[in-house]
């Protein structure tokens, strides 16, 4: 290490911690009358916010919650998770927010290897733990969330509701100073073998991917996400990776914030009209369902931005989304990253074209955001060139990267391999420093001794006027090793056949974007592809059903 320079501070100089408390700082001063919505349910300001904060600080210490104890959340998307973003790492403990969307042994695994000592949990999540209480091993209490008038009743050791707890709690808690490397949140991915992995962050990463958030979304005037005249609305389940870490960053701009609750399509763009939303992030499959409801053709979108992420954005989806005005970017990253790792990055140039004339730039990966670095690595991890065509890992540095998998020290290395965090997708770079995923590791297709992108099949089939969502999946073949076999979603009122989308893809093969043994011999038209617990296509899951 350089023997830098390092001059002695002042004595009394305060030596500030980045910690979650600062992100609550500015909103107040800013906004202290703007809204924070809860779907048709509720509305109040960010002073309200901020004293529902202090006295859930108290409801919980309360409760027994100490600095370094494990605080889960089950809950849909709502204020109440918004303030536990802030209270619960606030006081020092930990925010476990739980996947609701596993199966019950496997929530029951992440509480157990979480060590949960107490959890907030909605009515509607009551009967998984009741059904597996019995294997909870570290939990000693559960407070209760509801939106009706009164809790329903539980076998679960309550200790009270949630609103009526905060009502006799007082309203100021002094949040004290610590290490800004202690442990604010954690959350499991799930992959496709195994058990969930834990994933952790410390208040430092999230205060410093706050920040590279804000400037990346809401600096540069050819992509305007968030500003400080956005009305917000996640569409990403706030257990996932913190909503991807968006709430920090609109609470930290003390914009308007609109929570749905559960994701119900049509409500999601009622919502969307009604407070004339400009910025969401979703998975495509999200997407999908609120571009298919009747409601969105009285919608004006002409001014709603929607970053892409959790799969591929097709440029099928992305031409559908421009015809209605919706300017879609894609965000990259994973569940270790925090998630942001990269972004669409537009050019003046760019917005000079038509909307429909952009997608080439919005579907690509885009360029790392600010602190951030990529690189794209062979086999050996030496750095491939960045010529848009040479192909390797996507591997990673940033300060807010997980640093290994609770637990799991071993993954941790493996993860870490070499100083870079490996993400298991395979990409190229572009010479202006655009990255383009070309697939996960794992799901690339070999077939004649190539290697086929099934990411690319998926949005040349998506180009289909008939398709509203595709997915492509390698099986095994005597002759070629594996053949592309595809899984196609049709628009209502749409049809088309195996024949349609082969003759479809020739075009393709003329032009030279693909050679003619990638068109799939065999294509599954269905009414539902496969998803993940966080709305991914389960390219896994395809594969086993295909080889049974």
């Amino acid at each position: 290490m350089a023997n830098t320079r390092i001059l002695p501070p002042a004595d009394n100089a305060y030596q500030y911690p980045l910690l979650i408390k600062q992100l609550l700082l500015s909103a107040p001063r800013y906004a202290p009358d703007q809204e924070i919505v809860y779907a048709n349910k509720s509305k109040y300001t960010y002073t309200d916010l901020v004293d529902r904060i202090h006295r859930l600080a108290n409801a919980l210490t309360d409760a027994g919650v100490k600095p370094g104890d494990t605080v889960a959340v089950m809950d849909w998307d709502t204020p109440r998770y918004l303030e536990c973003f802030f209270a619960i790492p606030m006081i020092g403990a930990v925010l476990h927010t739980i996947n609701v969307r596993l199966s019950p042994d496997q929530i029951v695994y992440t509480m157990n290897h979480a060590e949960d000592d107490l959890v907030l949990i909605h009515d509607d999540f009551l009967p998984i733990l009741e059904s597996v209480k019995g294997d909870i091993k570290t939990v000693r209490k559960y407070i209760q969330l509801t939106d009706e008038a009164q809790a329903k009743s539980t076998s679960l050791d309550s200790a009270g509701e949630y609103e009526a707890l905060l009502a006799n709690a007082h309203n100021c808690f002094d949040f004290p100073d610590f290490d800004e490397n202690s442990i604010a949140t954690t959350f499991y991915t799930t992959g496709t073998t195994g058990n969930p992995k834990g994933v952790f962050f410390s208040h430092r990463q999230l205060v410093l991917h706050t920040l590279a958030m804000t400037g990346s979304l809401s600096a540069f005037d050819e992509m305007p996400m968030l500003r400080s005249s956005s009305v917000y609305m996640p569409v990403t389940p706030m257990f996932h990776v913190h909503a991807w870490g968006v709430p920090y960053a609109a609470t930290l701009l003390g914009i308007k914030q609109v929570y749905p609750g559960r994701y119900e399509p049509e409500l999601l763009v009622d919502l969307l009209k009604e407070h004339g939303v400009t910025f969401s992030h979703c998975v495509p499959t999200v997407m999908q369902m609120m571009m298919a409801t009747e409601s969105i053709k009285t919608a004006d979108l002409s001014n709603w931005h929607v970053l892409i992420g959790g799969s591929a954005l097709t440029r099928g989806l992305c031409d559908a989304g421009a015809k209605l005005g919706i300017r879609m970017y894609t965000g990259y990253g994973m569940s270790e990253t925090c998630p942001l790792l990269s972004t669409t990055h537009l050019k003046p140039e760019d917005l000079e074209l038509p909307l429909e004339q952009q997608t080439t730039q919005r579907i690509k990966t885009g360029i790392a955001v600010p602190m951030v670095e990529i690189e794209i690595t062979d086999p050996d991890g030496n750095p491939v060139a960045h010529d848009g065509d040479a192909k390797g890992e996507v591997v990673a540095r940033a300060p807010w990267l997980t640093q290994s998998y609770f637990k799991e020290p071993e993954k941790g290395e493996e993860l870490w391999q070499g100083g870079w965090l490996h993400t298991g997708d395979v990409a190229s770079m572009e010479p202006d420093s655009t990255l383009v995923i070309k697939d996960r590791i794992k799901d690339v297709i070999k077939t004649g001794g190539e290697w086929l992108s099934s990411l690319d099949l998926e949005n040349l089939i998506s180009q289909h006027p008939a398709i509203a969502a595709a997915a492509v999946v390698g099986v095994p073949d005597e002759k070629w090793g594996e053949r592309p076999h595809a899984l196609v979603v049709l628009k209502p009122g749409e049809q088309a056949t195996l024949e349609d989308l082969q003759d479809h893809l020739k075009q393709f093969v003329e032009s030279g974007e693909i050679n003619k043994w990638a068109i799939p011999g065999k294509i599954d038209f269905v009414d539902d592809i496969p998803k993940t617990s966080v709305g991914k296509i389960n390219k896994k899951l395809i594969r086993d059903q295909l080889d049974n």
